[in-house]
């Protein structure tokens, strides 16, 4: 994975975009993947489409929330500034009216208004998440043995108690063979 350096401008922009995409984070950050790797990869040229799915495999790969794509792929962009500025981007909106419409839906949960939202953002969710998956599939879609990995890894995670750690642990050993 490469390494950019942003100017100013760029960081800025960099902030702004992450600012927006937080308030559309519906599902969590990772929804916003696919929105990101149009900006940085493909608007923006920072980083290509390969280094994006680099950031995002090695952020999910280590403990932690989703949210931590964001400031790798901030990294692969513009250093350790970008992956700060990417990630206060994010962060600062959605906490700020997490916590302001939590505080009020706690007051109002037996609304007909909040049981209707919230009904109506599921299929809305899971529709951003199976986007963000074609994404990152992208990349791999002419390896047969990584479709094959992410086919069975999906299929045991759906049918077995199986732990995702071991699904990880067999990707990462599928890599280091050079399988992947």
């Amino acid at each position: 994975m490469s390494m950019g350096i942003l100017n100013a401008a760029g960081l800025w922009a960099l902030f702004l975009h992450c600012l927006m995409l937080s308030l559309l984070a519906i599902g969590g950050a990772m929804a916003t993947a696919p929105e990101l790797q149009r900006y940085v990869v493909v608007d923006r040229g920072w980083i290509s489409s390969a280094d994006f799915t680099s950031s995002v495999a090695l952020a999910q790969a280590s403990p932690g929330p989703n949210l931590m794509f964001i400031p790798v792929v901030g990294y692969a962009a513009g250093g350790l500034p970008g992956a700060m500025v990417a990630l206060l981007g994010m962060l600062l909106p959605s906490t700020a009216l997490t916590l302001a419409v939590t505080r009020w839906g706690a007051r109002h949960r037996d609304s007909r208004g909040v049981k209707a939202f919230i009904a109506g953002m599921v299929p809305v969710t899971l529709g951003l998440l199976i986007v963000s998956g074609a994404l990152l599939v992208q990349p791999l879609q002419h390896q047969p043995v990584a479709l094959l990995l992410m086919g069975s890894s999906l299929l045991l995670s759906w049918r077995t108690k199986v732990s995702p750690i071991w699904l990880i642990a067999l990707g990462a050993v599928a890599g280091i063979l050079g399988w992947v």
